[in-house]
Formats: C-alpha cells, sequence, structure tokens
C-alpha cells in the first residue's frame, strides 16, 4: 500500500510501516488543493490537524483505504463520509490519554496554590506569603464530564487523593473503581470542581455557557483538555467575574484555529482573551495538554498498530 503523510510524525511511523512493505511518501508543505490533485494514487492518509478532510477531499480519494488521525478525535474529518465510502477510520485517544491526565492534574494542583502566581512575584522580588495562601484538594469533589480515555486517565490520577471523583457521560455504565457515575443534577449539585474530556461534537459545541455554569448550586474550579469551542468564552469570564466560576485551567480556547497549531489570525486580541491573560485565577497552555516526549511514540504505535491490526 501506498501511505501520504500529511505531518510529521514520530519516526516509527514510517519505520513500522516500512516494516509492513508499505511505501511511505512524505509530504509536509503543499496546500491542500496540491494534495487534493494526487490523493487518488494512496491508498492511506495519516495526518494530525493540518487541514480538514471533507466531502470534496474524499470524493477524489477514489482509493483511499484507511486515514490514520495522530491524535485524540476525529474532528477534522467528515466521518459520515468517510464511513460511507468505507475508509477505516484510526485515531489515537490511547495513545495521550495518560498524558492528559497528568496536565489535567497539574492545573488543577497549579490553581489550588495559586503557582503561576507565586512563581512570577518571588521572581519579582515580591515574598507575599498570605496573599498566595492556596487551597487543599482534600476533601473536594471532582465531576468529570465525558468519561472516556481522558476522563478516565485522570480520574486514575485522582485516585490517590482524599477526593470524591463523579462523572457524568452521555453513554450509560462507564463507572469503574475510580470514579462513579452520576446524572447531572447531583453533578450540578456537589462538584467543586468540573474537568471537560469530550470530543467536539455538534452537542458539546458551546455547552460550557451561562445557562450550564449558573445550574450549579456552588462556585467551582473548571479545567478544559478538551476542545476549545467546547466552552463559550464570554460566559466563562463573566462567571470568573461573579467569582460563580473561582478560577480556571485552559489548554485549549475558543479562539484556536481548526488545525489547533495556531489562534488568532487578527492583531487586536478578544476582550474576554485579554481578561484570561490578566486573571491571576487563569491558567492558560497552548494545547500541549496530550503533547509529551512519551506521548509522540504512543500515538505513533497506536497508529501502526490499529492499521496493521485490520489490513496485515
Amino acid at each position: 500500500m501506498k501511505i501520504l503523510h500529511l505531518d510529521t510524525n514520530h519516526p516509527l511511523l514510517i519505520e513500522e510501516f516500512n516494516a509492513l512493505g508499505f511505501e511511505n511518501v512524505e509530504e509536509y508543505t503543499a496546500p491542500k488543493s496540491e494534495v487534493e490533485k494526487n490523493i487518488h494514487l494512496y491508498d492511506g492518509l495519516i495526518i494530525r490537524s493540518r487541514f480538514t478532510i471533507d466531502q470534496s477531499f474524499l470524493e477524489k480519494a477514489q482509493n483511499l483505504k484507511f486515514i490514520g488521525r495522530l491524535g485524540a478525535g476525529l474532528e477534522n474529518i467528515d466521518v459520515d463520509y468517510a464511513r460511507y465510502k468505507e475508509i477505516f477510520l484510526a485515531a489515537a485517544p490511547e495513545g495521550n490519554r495518560n498524558a492528559v491526565g497528568e496536565h489535567a492534574l497539574g492545573l488543577l494542583l497549579s490553581l489550588f496554590n495559586k503557582l503561576t502566581k507565586a512563581n512570577r512575584e518571588v521572581k519579582s522580588g515580591i515574598w507575599d506569603r498570605e496573599g498566595n495562601r492556596g487551597f487543599e484538594l482534600d476533601g473536594k469533589t471532582v465531576g468529570i464530564i465525558g468519561y472516556g480515555n481522558t476522563g478516565k486517565a485522570f480520574a486514575k490520577k485522582l485516585s490517590g487523593f482524599d477526593v470524591e471523583v463523579i462523572c457524568y457521560d452521555i453513554i450509560g455504565g462507564v463507572s469503574d473503581e475510580n470514579a462513579r457515575q452520576v446524572g447531572i443534577m447531583e453533578l450540578e449539585q456537589r462538584s467543586d470542581v468540573i474537568s471537560l474530556h469530550v470530543p467536539q461534537t455538534e452537542q458539546t459545541l458551546g455547552m460550557i455557557n451561562t445557562e450550564f455554569i449558573n445550574a450549579f448550586q456552588k462556585p467551582f474550579w473548571l479545567l478544559n483538555t478538551a476542545r476549545g469551542k467546547c466552552v463559550v468564552t464570554e460566559d466563562l469570564v463573566t462567571a470568573l467575574k461573579s467569582g460563580k466560576i473561582l478560577g480556571a485551567g485552559l489548554d485549549v480556547l475558543e479562539y484556536e484555529k481548526t488545525s489547533f497549531e495556531d489562534m488568532f489570525t487578527q492583531h487586536e486580541l478578544p476582550e474576554a482573551f485579554q481578561y484570561l491573560i490578566d486573571a491571576e485565577n487563569v491558567i492558560l497552555s497552548p494545547h500541549v495538554a496530550g503533547w509529551t516526549v512519551e506521548s509522540k511514540e504512543k500515538l505513533a504505535q497506536t497508529i501502526v498498530d490499529k492499521i496493521k491490526s485490520r489490513f496485515c
């Protein structure tokens, strides 16, 4: 089989495909329009997030048998049309779930202990112990929305703390030894922390909005290591200002481009984003929760294993 690679990945991906007898072609710079002209020549496609694999693209991919996406989700692929064309789709949420779980825990502990504020102040010669008094995780209830690969990984990390972990998911029966599944009302009544671990779908776009936030019985901390467009930033800022949300750890932002590799094209930042930048109770990172040295290799190996299982 002839495989087209559109993004750079861990070398083992090509090494193992070579060992299977596949022909690998690397094309990391050509625009989508150029790739479309030759996509009919390929049996397989490997991509991260460089551009959208839409219906128009797939119509030209007359011989495509599989698409491997080095990431947790398939939102940059027209999944319905690909499946209509009987193209095998392989994502790799197993490959970076541990990294996401660790990152979410890091965000939470940093927020509770005001570590970014304290670090900045000490480096500036400010020694403010009382202003950096933190909170303990002990005794809190952590609510996880979306109990799949990354949600389960985060719950596992929390198992060493004296916290109650509850989870909410549209799929029933997902409870395990690390989290108890609850309905939305119990989630709203009991959570001190909400951590988002959902894919980007029509149902999850903008799900964290004013109505959602105000349904909670007490102020809470928000973590988002899922997808930026699941949170309405202006509504988040309103809740931060009112104290309804006590703080936020955001690895992803509503303003990211669909490639996840960059944010804005305009020079002037949205007012809501400027607030997040300035807020002492907000921690931001550039969509790197699943982006570790180890996960890069795990993601590649996961895709190889899935393609090998299906076609060899």
